[in-house]
């Protein structure tokens, strides 16, 4: 029939207009949901939602929000001509041994891709973009990227992509009514720098295009998969720096105020594509090393005297090569077998050490698990959860396959989800403590008890602690399905925990391994007990960083002793009822030993379990070492000036020492000057991992990295990495935590942000109005990150639980630039406007077909739409009271008609033969594939039922929440400050704006602008 909509819905009109409405994509809504008036582009919103804060909405029109900012920019002469500026390569030849940075620029163009001679509120230095004629643009594709799906192509860079709807905005519109301060200029909303249209065109251009990591030397977005072509350089998965072309003087650093750093997370995943990372052996010699500093062998240590001296790249030390390593050279002096030695031509590898590398003779990895037997852990369905997790990391979700074994005559063969070599062990806790034999040999566990907390001791020998869990599969299964029941007499609500882990520590100092603890109540019985230390008379003064960390004696002693026994500790926090936990304390040992603390403020059973089992089973299964030491080298010129991340170093200058180091983590390491860089040199970074792998083989990980120098801050600014520059101030903030008070942080963080536009404004060519805000090409959301880091738990002003505030700073401090991208700025994607070809194979090239995402803002939200929001922690799927019934049923199942009749402890979807369910569940498993440590499960937030509905509320961080400005407000609070740097006013002093006191006046009634 045409024009027939199935989910029309019957009955009821969501606005007066008798308009065909459309999807954001362009495709029409097949729910039939024709947005009210106001959360589209026109109109004003009828909102009576009361846990939104009053604000005004985007629109294009000069009435509302954006018409109050165009006569704001009136007064405050914002706008005037962007000329374009001449682009004057460096004249350097030959300064790099084995690549080129230099590369010319495009022209000049007002920002969002508006013609030369438009002009407004906001610009960007396009300056700073890789011209569509780069010098590897045209290469053929060599014999060793013949293996990767696709070639690798020019540079990506959005100036240079073809205009496309959601991804170029159109050129900025003068208003009629423009002020006598301006000549032309408005704000158009799709002018705002916009998170989504990057990382959308970026994913775009990465399932096409391969990453090669000598050819181009700008990342793509952490939040972007893609697949990584080692040229020698290492992938930006294994280390990102803040700036690839490094200012060769301290002053020129400190014009642009940019930090110097590197992000490191050594044992990331790799994507399906990448090559595999080479694991070398040198036999008892070992892999060779600068005499001098030390150095590995790497691709940019080069081979003199026909191949007998190896000049360190870090020192410039001429090494005499070994024997055993010799090698003649070519005429142009390299290695004749060069194509050969994976070392000289791959940035990331693996080298086997003899035994001076070992502080204990290496075995495969001791897995313990703690697991709290309590009174609340029972009750509230924890302890059965989490026992469930644990049986789907050692044997999965498959069924068994006992058939083909017994007719067979032989036992069935399990497949191992952790290494051969790795063994398991189970001890129970209240308060007291229940180790468990679990010999194959055995019908049924056996149980010790371990009353003695003052003084605790393994009561089993190594041979019945620890096993192998798939000889002892049937006595393990039946351990763990018969715990809930075992203990469920036994009404223990004081959990004993740091005896517990002294013993734990015990059983593994002789092998290292790692602790799987699991814990619901507070541990107030016993050594060490805790106290409820956060009374809310501590909040918004300046002793609240005490809340943020531990005082406890004992507790620092026994995370020291795990990391020296080479033992990591990950926790599994169940909070009852969103009570105290102190995990500034506990979640101290896992920090320290370099593990992790999974927290779930109001576990609720069945809701949460599928999350709680699933990040076990990830734990557990992703790549994981342990007895690990770090140590990160730089060129001459340059000193590591600090880290920043949860490790254990006893003095400045020594080793990284971590009890355990898996995939998902990462840290940041700063760098200072001590002395001045050549500009004819390179500056290299190699950070080496020595560890045990979870298989029992000792190994040292080096990545190795490269940089240009340069004595032009335009050239400087061209090559920043954006996702770098954000982790390493985010970390470094949450290092502050303990030191200074978060007011001070959140004024830090903005006079931060107001330095580096600043001095990319010093730097930039000349050719900008002096009003008009003018954002760096590579930075230009930049912003809205920082601005999400206020926001979050761990710094936004007004009341939060310290455990919230203390989670959150060691997330920030150990996550990865993938997770903390995405827990700054969330991914939103509309569900009631899916197109019909989305989230499905692309049949052509096979990639899945992702749909656009929104930006994270009310004002983008539609009545009667469904949204799946997920910001790398949690994934919610917000409903709209008048959500199509159509569409609960497509997504649900037959019967689910309005939301109440929805399931509030829902986390998955069923498994449907409908479009839309079959779309959405393909949208969540590749989400799913491209985040951090966190499992993906769905939580619903219903429109005026679910509580969820709030933390929905707190993701939208571009609206005026969480005790900060809006998004538009931020930017021009952020432009004033530029100004008044500009002109030499400015003073760093306390106050909310961070700005100065000389700026109060100016900003006064800023908070208003918004709705004025």
């Amino acid at each position: 029939m045409a024009g027939y909509n199935p989910y029309q819905q019957t009955g009821y009109q969501q606005g007066a207009s008798s308009q065909s409405h459309f999807a954001p994509n362009g495709a029409p809504n097949q729910y039939g949901g024709t947005p009210q008036s106001g959360y589209g582009p026109q109109g004003t919103p009828h909102q009576d939602q009361g846990y939104f804060p009053p604000q005004g909405q985007t629109n294009v029109n000069n009435n509302g929000a954006l018409g109050a900012l165009a006569e704001q920019a009136d007064r405050m002469s914002l706008g005037g001509d962007a000329a374009a500026a001449p682009y004057r390569p460096n004249k350097k030849k030959n300064r790099h041994v084995y690549h080129n940075l230099e590369q010319p620029a495009a022209s000049m163009q007002s920002f969002g891709g508006g013609a030369q001679g438009q002009h407004g509120f906001m610009s960007t230095d396009n300056s700073q973009q890789m011209s569509a004629g780069h010098p590897y643009a045209g290469q053929q594709v060599t014999q060793a990227m013949n293996q990767f799906p696709a070639p690798a192509n020019a540079p990506f860079s959005p100036g240079l992509q073809a205009p496309s709807p959601g991804f170029r905005s159109q050129p900025q519109q003068v208003p009629s009514n423009a002020g006598p301060g301006v000549s032309q200029g408005k704000v158009d909303p799709e002018q705002i720098p916009s998170i989504p249209r990057l990382r959308d065109a970026a994913t775009q251009y990465y399932l096409d295009n391969v990453y090669p990591t000598m050819e181009q030397h700008i990342p793509p977005p952490a939040a972007v998969p893609f697949v990584a072509h080692d040229q020698g350089n290492s992938s930006p998965k294994y280390a990102r720096l803040t700036l690839n072309n490094i200012p060769a003087t301290t002053e020129a650093l400190a014009t642009t105020a940019l930090p110097l750093g590197i992000i490191l997370q050594p044992l990331a995943p790799l994507q399906e594509g990448e090559q595999a990372i080479p694991v070398l052996d040198f036999g008892e010699i070992g892999p060779p090393r600068c005499r001098r500093c030390r150095t590995y062998i790497n691709p940019f240590m080069t081979f003199r005297s026909g191949g007998n001296k190896l000049v360190c790249n870090m020192c410039t030390f001429p090494n005499d090569v070994s024997p055993e390593y010799f090698a003649p050279t070519d005429p142009s002096g390299v290695r004749v077998d060069r194509p050969q030695r994976p070392e000289l031509t791959v940035g990331t590898v693996e080298f086997m050490v003899p035994k001076e590398y070992w502080a204990k003779e290496p075995v495969g990895l001791h897995w313990l698990f703690l697991i709290d037997v309590g009174q609340e852990a029972i009750q509230r369905g924890f302890l059965q959860a989490f026992c469930q997790g644990v049986l789907l990391a050692l044997y999965g979700d498959e069924p068994e396959k006992e058939d083909d074994g017994e007719q067979n005559g032989a036992a069935p063969e399990i497949p191992r989800r952790i290494p051969a070599g790795s063994q398991v062990g189970f001890v129970t806790f209240d308060r007291s403590m229940y180790f468990f034999n679990c010999n194959a040999k055995l019908e049924q566990a056996q149980m010790l008890v371990m009353p003695d907390l003052e003084e605790p001791f393994v009561p089993l020998g190594s041979d019945g602690l620890f096993v192998d869990p798939y000889e002892s599969k049937p006595v393990i299964t039946d351990l763990l399905q018969r715990l809930p029941r075992l203990f469920s007499r036994q009404k223990s609500p004081e959990p004993a925990l740091l005896p517990a882990l002294k013993a734990t520590q015990a059983a593994l100092a002789a092998t290292g391994g790692k602790v799987i603890c699991s814990l619901s109540a507070l541990p107030t019985w016993g050594p060490g007990r805790l106290i409820l230390r956060d009374k809310n008379d501590l909040h918004g003064i300046e002793t609240e960083r005490k809340l943020f960390q531990t005082e406890h004696a004992d507790w620092k002693k026994v995370a020291n002793s795990m990391v020296q026994s080479g033992i990591g500790v990950d926790f599994f926090l169940a909070a009852a009822s969103g009570g105290y936990m102190d995990i500034a304390t506990i979640g101290h040992v896992s920090a320290i030993s370099g593990g992790e603390t999974y927290f779930y403020p109001t576990f609720t059973s069945p809701r949460d379990v599928q999350k709680l089992t699933k990040e076990i089973e990830r734990t557990v299964t992703r790549e994981t070492g342990y007895q690990a030491l770090m140590k990160v080298r730089c060129s001459n010129g340059l000193q590591v000036s600090s880290y920043h991340g949860n490790f254990l170093q006893h003095s400045f200058g020594a080793d990284l020492e971590f009890g355990s180091v898996d995939a998902d983590k990462a840290l940041g390491v700063m760098f200072s000057y001590d002395g001045q860089l050549d500009a004819k040199l390179d500056a290299h970074f190699q950070c080496a991992l020595l560890y045990t792998t979870a298989g029992g083989e000792r190994r040292v990980r080096c990545t190795n990295t490269v940089a240009s120098v340069s004595e032009s801050l335009p050239e400087v600014m061209r090559f920043i990495d954006q996702d770098a520059v954000v982790s390493m101030i985010a970390k470094e903030a949450a290092t502050r935590m303990t030191e200074r008070t978060l007011k001070d942080i959140r004024n830090a963080l903005t006079e931060k942000t107001i330095d580096i536009l600043a001095g990319h404004r010093r730097t930039s060519p000349s050719g900008h109005p002096a009003g008009q805000l003018v954002l760096p090409e590579n930075l230009k959301e930049f912003a809205m990150y920082i601005l999400g880091l206020i926001k979050s738990r761990a710094f936004k002003a007004g009341h939060e639980p310290s455990d919230r505030r203390s989670h959150t700073m060691r997330l920030l401090k150990s996550a990865s630039p993938l997770e903390l991208s995405l827990f700054l700025y969330p991914r939103i994607i509309p569900l009631h406007s899916l197109p019909d070809n989305s989230c499905f194979a692309n049949p052509e090239t096979g990639h899945l077909v992702v749909p656009a995402s929104i930006r994270a803002l009310f004002g983008r939200v539609e009545d009667g739409g469904a949204y799946l929001v997920d910001d790398g922690q949690i994934c919610l799927l917000w409903l709209h009271e008048h959500v199509s019934p159509n569409l609960l049923e497509d997504l649900f199942g037959p019967g689910h008609t309005n939301l109440a009749d929805l399931d509030p402890s829902l986390s998955s979807l069923p498994v449907l033969e409908t479009h839309l369910n079959a779309q959405v569940r393909n949208l969540i498993a590749y989400w799913s594939s491209i985040r951090g440590s966190k499992a993906l499960t769905l939580q619903l937030a219903r429109q005026g039922l679910d509580g969820a509905e709030y933390e929905f509320a707190r993701l939208l961080v571009e609206d005026r929440n969480n005790d900060a400005q809006n998004y538009v407000d931020w930017l021009v609070h952020l432009h004033r400050g530029i100004q008044v740097e500009l002109n030499g006013g400015r003073r760093k002093e306390e106050g909310e704006g961070g700005v100065g006191a000389g700026l109060e006046g100016a900003m006064a009634g800023l908070s208003n602008l918004i709705g004025r």
